[in-house]
């Protein structure tokens, strides 16, 4: 097997040991990074909202601390929480909108249930992603995600002109352009590394502009202790479940299960970067990191701070570096600690002036909605794909400006409806149901998992052939599949003496057939990664245990194997038959 053009710069894999300096000066590197982004975000969030600067304080201390803990978290994977590899958590810029919104109607302490609530929705989801894969797909993902854009860039833009009492007319338009045009110009003309810190050094910038101006806050710094914890600032819990808690929870658990959308996306991305061979995707691997990311929600929530994510950078960096040891991810979540220990080096950052957060939160939510856009078109856009992306963005967008019948939607529900990502993403929702209960019908059987499962699933495909009209050659293809898949499954490791059920499903697709089998989970390698290494072993006898495998990547025109915690699926499309 050829190794992948991003697995030939591997330096270290993700199951490798490099030296400890190493691994903490890349550490520190990420942590550099990040940071900034980590600690801006509560600060977003605070000050559209008009919090305290005591809880500023706390939430900022409490995000660094949370990241650090799930980032350690993430990389050793605690039973099955964690992904087991370098995945960096930040405080996530999704959340923005609906932070904002919360406390606005209720303070902190709503804020903080919201997210401990629904963060348990996160946890079922990484438990059972393998139910959810046609409903939460690439399309509905990337249509939230461009969304909370357009949801959260009037508050943005509102901030830009934000500035200290007395301060020179020019203080906030300067300082937030600089700070635009030095982020842009950066990431337009940089490569490699350096384009990575051009969000960094164009807040530094910007912030040195803005100290000319006399509006970078130095007492805070000033004032500041070097070690230590924030004094008070813990926001405790609403319990009173009342109006605002019932409008803004779907909001809270739309965006939560749209993060864990993102989180998949970049647990799979980490694993094609991670290794010197190409290897299948481990939706072991994914479903750890969604849990991940919803315990950082939870203590986010015990803690009362902004929820968190999962972040590309480490994706990145480890890309450009070829270091993809779990090593890297344990020394950014420790010195994540050793940073929410300092508070003078949190104040430095929670002092850039408004105007410049605002600026870097521009380019943040632009990006974003590029990441949607490419969330969407990366998964392929056909026609009816089309429709629901399109409709329902623009279904958010005009119920966000309060435009699409506001006599009757307006006070719909408490409002509900007045939040775009709720409406746009509750739609996309929708007509992906719809459009998957107008697929061609599948046809299923289920049986028990053993030897005896051989004659019914040879039966149920030829009467699917039979039904479809396809001839008798089809019919006699697609029951070799089944022999051959039911074969392999058999011949995997796993629990032999349990109980399992195997299910099987079969429907057309254009010119050809998809057969879907779903059993419990075995223990042995995936099977795309055996099929692709028999490209290496093609002289000799093949083993006994490989002929199946050799038989079916002949027979079938792909195979794909999702390994679940509790499920497998393998998905074998075959083109071609009538």
């Amino acid at each position: 097997m050829e190794p992948s053009e991003a697995g030939r710069h591997v330096r270290y894999a993700a199951d490798e040991k490099p030296p400890a300096p190493l691994a903490f000066g890349l550490g520190l590197q990420l942590a550099a990074l990040t940071i900034a982004g980590i600690v801006l975000t509560p600060s977003i969030v605070i000050r559209a909202a008009g919090g305290s600067d005591t809880y500023l304080s706390w939430a900022a201390f409490a995000a660094v601390a949370v990241c650090g803990i799930t980032t350690i978290v993430q990389a050793v994977r605690v039973g099955r929480i964690g992904a087991g590899y370098v995945l960096l958590m930040g405080t996530s810029g999704a959340f923005i909108a609906v932070c904002i919104g919360a406390m606005a109607q209720g303070g902190p302490a709503l804020l903080a249930t919201l997210v401990i609530i629904s963060s348990f929705f996160q946890f079922a989801l990484a438990a059972r992603l393998s139910l959810v894969r046609r409903i939460f797909t690439p399309s509905v993902a990337g249509t939230v995600i461009k969304l909370i854009a357009v949801t959260v860039m009037p508050i943005i833009f509102d901030m830009l002109g934000k500035a200290p009492e007395g301060a020179p007319a020019l203080a906030a338009p300067v300082s937030a352009g600089v700070t635009i045009a030095v982020i842009v110009a950066i990431a337009l003309a940089a490569t490699g590394v350096w384009r990575l810190w051009a969000p960094v050094i164009g807040v530094v910038v910007g912030s040195a502009v803005g100290s000319a101006f006399g509006i970078y806050d130095f007492g805070r710094v000033a004032d500041a202790a070097w070690i230590g914890f924030p004094e008070g600032g813990w926001p405790g819990f609403d319990l009173d479940f009342g109006p605002a808690f019932w409008t803004l929870l779907p909001a809270f658990v739309l965006v939560t299960l749209v993060g864990a959308i993102e989180t998949v996306g970049d647990s799979i991305a980490i694993q094609h970067v991670s290794w010197r061979e190409r290897r299948a995707v481990d939706y072991r691997a994914v479903e750890g990191a969604v849990a991940a990311d919803g315990m950082g929600n939870l203590l986010s929530g015990l803690f009362g701070t902004i929820p968190n994510t999962t972040y590309s950078t480490s994706i990145s960096v480890t890309e450009l570096t070829g270091v993809a040891a779990r090593r890297v991810g344990v020394a950014v979540g420790l010195i994540f600690l050793v940073l929410a220990l300092l508070p003078k080096a949190l104040a430095i950052v929670l002092a850039v002036p408004a105007p410049v957060v605002a600026a870097y939160a521009t380019v943040l939510l632009a990006m974003l909605f590029v990441v949607g856009m490419r969330i969407v078109v990366q998964d392929g856009i056909d026609y009816r794909k089309g429709i629901v992306v399109g409709v329902s963005f623009w279904i958010g967008v005009g119920f966000q400006n309060g435009v699409i019948f506001p006599e009757y939607f307006a006070e719909f529900a408490g409002g509900l409806l007045q939040n775009g990502m709720t409406a746009g993403g509750a739609t996309a929702i929708f007509l992906t149901i719809c459009l998957e209960a107008a697929k061609p019908r599948r046809r299923r059987m289920e049986t028990a998992f053993d030897d005896s499962a051989f004659r019914p699933v040879s039966e149920f495909l030829r009467q699917f052939a039979s039904r479809n009209a396809w001839s008798k050659e089809t019919a006699q293809r697609l029951d070799a599949i089944g022999e051959e898949a039911l074969a392999t499954l058999m011949q995997r490791g796993g629990e032999r003496g349990a109980r399992r059920r195997l299910r099987v499903s079969a429907s057309r697709d254009d010119g050809g057939a998809v057969l879907e089998f779903i059993t419990a989970s075995g223990e042995e390698n995936n099977l795309e990664d055996r099929i692709a290494l028999l490209g290496e072993h093609t002289a000799g006898t093949p083993a006994e245990h490989e002929i199946s495998l050799r038989l079916l990547r002949h027979l079938a025109s792909s195979v794909r194997h999702q390994q679940y915690h509790d499920t497998d699926i393998v998905t074998v499309h075959v083109k071609g038959v009538e």
